[in-house]
């Protein structure tokens, strides 16, 4: 607790407006209890305002390291990264964490109610202390900072409906015994998994974010539940309201990205539409055909192989 972090200080920097613009320049970073095994070796990734990029490849080649970087849980051993054109760095912490929403392969929920656990982190300190759950007032963003930026205020009831509308969430929420006020129970044990990482999406939507991480969101899902994730992820991604960072093995997750960019011992070897990269046989489209044969369970993405197939090199995978 009193060991001095080696990160070094966060900025006060807390613009009016953010657009979700993401650049990584020749990011090179090793985490600090393996310093001799780099994870990124001078990676480069630009990302527009309101894209839909998937980062693909196989494990530990640094996918998820990336979204750490740009929440600045991490800082590079060199290089850059880059919000809006400024360095992560530079940001007030809790302006960042308002401006950048994750969900995570694994939900955490509490034993709350739905309504708090997507206002998680948002709610005036009083109303933590006193444990209630009712709402409004200022948002609890942490402790104070030398920055001049204040916390909006706390989301409204309306606006947790809307962000559970946009997670596709609002449906089920209504259905349960007390609807938004039902306890999740210790870990969400009261909710289905799907359930569960819907709230999770609610959760980051709330914060009418500029910029949105999914790093393996469905990947830990049966079949049904991941499919109605899908659809939301699918919903939000054509509504283009924001950037999308969407991270994933199952590369049924990407069919509806802009851009796929495949990330290989901490470097970028192929970018671009994925119905190109299929068609041009490379990486992407090897990893795809590897999916097919162990089994791949999304219809949209065994569409996009077969057709693709008659212009792909070697014209591998299939039904």
């Amino acid at each position: 607790m009193e060991r001095p972090p080696r990160l070094p200080p966060a900025g006060t920097a807390a613009p009016p407006a953010f657009s979700g613009a993401v650049d990584l320049q020749a990011v090179r970073f090793a985490y600090p209890a393996r310093p001799a095994a780099p994870v990124l070796a001078g990676l480069d990734l630009s990302i527009r305002p309101g894209e839909v990029v998937a980062l693909v490849g196989p494990s530990g080649s640094g996918k998820s390291s990336i979204c750490k970087l740009i929440l600045r849980l991490y800082a590079p051993s060199a290089g850059s990264v880059l919000l809006d054109g400024r360095p992560v760095g530079e940001y007030d912490p809790r302006w960042l964490v308002r401006q950048v929403g994750v969900v995570s392969q694994e939900p955490v929920l509490y034993a709350r109610s739905v309504r708090r656990n997507i206002l998680l982190g948002l709610e005036e300190e009083k109303e933590e202390k006193q444990g209630g759950d009712g709402g409004g007032g200022e948002c609890a963003d942490g402790p104070s900072s030398t920055s001049a930026w204040s916390p909006p205020p706390c989301p409204t009831q309306a606006d947790v409906e809307a962000a559970a509308r946009m997670a596709h969430a609002h449906d089920f929420i209504t259905a349960l015994p007390q609807g938004y006020d039902t306890q999740c129970g210790d870990r969400g044990v009261q909710l289905s998994g799907g359930q569960k990482q819907r709230v999770a999406i609610a959760r980051a939507l709330v914060r009418r974010p500029g910029l949105l991480l999914l790093d393996e969101a469905t990947s830990a899902l049966d079949a049904t539940s991941e499919h109605l994730v899908q659809e939301a992820i699918d919903d939000l991604a054509r509504a283009r309201a924001f950037t999308m960072v969407i991270i994933a093995h199952r590369l049924s997750t990407v069919a509806g990205a802009h851009r796929v960019v495949v990330v290989e011992k901490g470097v970028v070897v192929e970018a671009g539409p994925p119905e190109a990269l299929l068609a041009a046989g490379g990486a992407y489209a090897a990893l795809v055909r590897r999916q097919l044969q162990g089994g791949g369970s999304s219809a949209s993405l065994r569409s996009h192989a077969v057709s693709a197939r008659p212009s792909s090199a070697g014209g591998g995978g299939g039904e």
